[in-house]
């Protein structure tokens, strides 16, 4: 109990384990994610990709279910994919969404989920190829994980 008192992370590891609620954390990462690329209360939008991975990095040590996981990982990047569209970006940010996109696409290939995400992560390959991102050829590297 001590532990529990004292230490942030002990008591959210524990709360989350004896009370999982996956889909609010998931939920809550999903608009913070949003907020990011498209705020509510400022003006500029920051855009980094930073925040979706802290989320993703603390999932995984929570032992969040992998598909759920997954799902943010997707999520990220779709939700990029529409920035992007409205707004002129560096060459940074499309190195930044390469690494998501494999980081993401091994992940799902490593838990066995493509069967359930084959068809976001087609149709976000299709984006960059059609909107001809910078990097297109480490988008097309990143799907021969699939094969």
């Amino acid at each position: 109990m001590d532990l529990y008192m004292r230490f942030p992370v002990v008591k959210e590891y524990y709360d989350f384990i004896f009370n999982p609620k996956e889909d609010k954390l998931v939920q809550e990462a999903k608009a913070k994610i949003s907020n990011e690329y498209f705020p509510l209360k400022r003006r500029r939008p920051k855009a980094r990709r930073s925040v979706a991975q802290k989320f993703i990095k603390h999932f995984i040590k929570l032992g969040v279910e992998p598909h759920l996981i997954a799902d943010v990982m997707l999520y990220n990047l779709e939700i990029a994919q529409s920035f992007s569209y409205e707004r002129n970006v560096p060459d940074s940010f499309y190195k930044s969404m390469l690494n998501s996109f494999t980081e993401a696409v091994h992940y799902i290939s490593i838990n066995g989920l493509l069967f359930d995400f084959k068809d976001r992560i087609v149709k976000i390959y299709t984006i960059t190829q059609e909107r001809n991102w910078p990097f297109g050829e480490g988008f097309s590297r990143a799907l021969d994980i699939l094969d």
